[in-house]
């Protein structure tokens, strides 16, 4: 009893004692007047839908259009995941948004020896058309905004495969609209070093940007992913400064292919993090986006509104969800989702609650979307644009998260660019130093996480929803549907649109190989074969793991 007694009297007089956002930015007790005497509201801020767009790309945001609901979606094999996108369609999601799997990343096939165990798991496995026709079996794609979530460079061939599937379906390329991630420089920063290196990168990424702009008008063509930097535990300036580094090198490129900036920026897009810094997070939001209006503008002589207009998704932090007490999960990504909504967010992903432990199960991804649907029908956030603008303290945080972001870049610039960040290691160098900072504080209790370093209980040996678990025997078959695929196919058509392929590729940086690729699929070329061809002319090996030799 007394026990219980020093319980209650520790929580009532307990008290905040953080005087720091989560990115170490130094709060005061309570902001007034004085905190936004010196912005001048129509050159910083402005009404919504008006340069700079701190407020939001549209005028009348939601009112005009609720954000697109969608959530992540992709487990073993393309007719699991094609039977959960139907599910979730059912239940309300706005649009399918698929990822693949680390096979699929790393572009290789699912019979790679060192594949084994990881097919279907982490997303659906994509290996050659027969894959995307199952997928997508169903779903009209020139009814539907498809996500397509592959951010390697084997994003080049799984997009040319929706491609042809969408041509074999007697669809015009320009009824398509959708987007795919295609921002493989990331990837180094995910793991899949080997699968992205810096020149194939960029070539594939904008072959997409370009190809899509001249055939594909209604596609967004990259989604630069703010988010995945995010969780390797940098700060929100951060977030935003890599992020924008890497995209402008894929602007860069496509402008030396001749495109004009209007040309393709309005249909360039943005994937960032919603943490669970609330404040921080919606003020990054905005931050963000009145960074990118004069980036564009400024930097790039920009012209078209549409230009200067920073669209983005957002994805709910999953490097914030722990597995202890799993429930407590969908309290941080309601809150999580709510400051993306307050941030002005066009589309949104709200993380499963079980995302710590496995891939979401059917009841997990459920509540996610209904997360999402309660959000926009219920609490009335949606009624009004920017409804936190003008508050004393989002004001200054925005302006703050802005001059930290371009602290950044003046350092990247100093170093000679954000290429010359990367091969250098310093950013490598930066998120290692974020990620251990974090550990750090989360060890000495300067960070609490309610179930990890507080208010802890004895572990759970159960989730309630269960675990999603995908079958051995799902594994097995995507492998022997692949091995059939290679020896039944004709040989000399797929030889003969193999040698192409290498020939438009030797040709050099500014040659578009989505044609040849597309040429190769329609032969029956899968995708670790195709990326071969690729990595191969870039003096690279054929595999990126280096356990096998080319097959031609």
């Amino acid at each position: 009893m007394a026990e219980t007694n020093e319980t209650v009297s520790s929580s009532y007089h307990e008290k905040f004692n953080r005087g720091k956002t989560w990115s170490g930015l130094e709060l005061k007790e309570f902001y007034n007047p004085a905190d936004t005497a010196g912005i001048d509201y129509h050159r910083s801020i402005g009404d919504p839908g008006q340069y700079p767009y701190t407020r939001g790309i549209h005028r009348n945001m939601y009112r005009g259009r609720l954000w697109t609901r969608r959530e992540v979606c992709g487990l073993g094999s393309a007719r699991e995941t094609n039977e959960r996108l139907k599910f979730l369609l059912r239940e309300g999601a706005g649009g399918p948004n698929v990822i693949v799997d680390v096979p699929g990343e790393l572009g290789i096939d699912a019979d790679h020896p060192r594949a084994a165990g990881e097919v279907g798991v982490t997303g659906v496995s994509i290996n050659s058309l027969a894959d995307i026709t199952v997928l997508t079996e169903g779903i009209p794609l020139d009814k539907t905004s498809f996500s397509l979530i592959v951010a390697a460079p084997s994003a080049e061939v799984m997009f040319s495969q929706y491609l042809v599937e969408a041509q074999r379906r007697g669809i015009d390329f320009r009824l398509l609209s959708g987007s795919i991630q295609n921002d493989p420089i990331h990837l180094r920063y995910c793991g899949f070093p080997p699968a992205a290196p810096l020149d194939v990168a960029r070539k594939t990424a904008v072959d997409i940007i370009e190809y899509c702009t001249r055939y594909v008008p209604r596609w967004y063509t990259t989604t630069i992913n703010l988010y995945d930097l995010r969780e390797n535990g940098i700060s929100a300036a951060q977030e935003i400064a890599f992020g924008f580094g890497i995209g402008l090198i894929y602007i860069d490129g496509a402008i030396e292919r001749g495109l004009q900036i209007d040309d393709f920026i309005p249909r360039l897009s943005f994937y960032c993090s919603a943490h669970i810094d609330f404040f921080e997070e919606i003020a990054k939001l905005r931050a963000a986006r009145r960074l990118w209006a004069k980036i564009m503008q400024e930097r790039y002589g920009a012209k078209d509104p549409r230009s200067l207009q920073f669209r983005f998704a957002v994805h709910t932090a999953g490097c914030s969800l722990v597995p202890q007490q799993p429930l407590n999960n969908a309290i941080r990504i309601a809150y999580e989702a709510l400051a993306a909504v307050l941030g002005g967010v066009q589309s949104l992903h709200c993380c499963s609650y079980d995302e710590p432990i496995a891939l979401p199960t059917e009841q997990s991804h459920l509540l996610a979307i209904r997360t999402q649907q309660v959000l926009a029908y219920e609490t009335g956030v949606a009624a009004v644009s920017d409804p936190l603008g003008g508050s004393y303290y989002i004001e200054n945080l925005t302006d703050k998260i802005e001059e930290e972001t371009l602290k950044i870049f003046k350092e990247i610039e100093d170093r000679g660019g954000m290429l010359e960040a990367i091969n250098s290691g310093w950013i490598d160098q930066e998120m290692e130093k974020a990620a251990l900072e974090e550990q750090q504080r989360i060890e000495k209790r300067d960070r609490l996480v309610v179930g990890v370093n507080v208010f802890r209980m004895p572990p759970e040996d159960a989730t309630p929803s269960g675990v999603q678990r995908i079958p051995a025997q799902v594994e097995q078959k995507i492998i022997e549907d692949v091995e059939k695929l290679k020896k039944e196919r004709h040989r000399p058509a797929w030889q003969q649109a193999i040698d192409n392929l290498k020939r438009h590729t030797e040709k050099g940086e500014k040659e578009n190989l989505i044609p040849p690729v597309i040429e190769c699929i329609k032969a029956g070329a899968t995708v670790g074969e195709i990326m071969g061809v690729i990595r191969q002319a870039y003096g690279h090996p054929y595999d990126p793991l280096e356990a096998i030799q080319p097959p031609y």
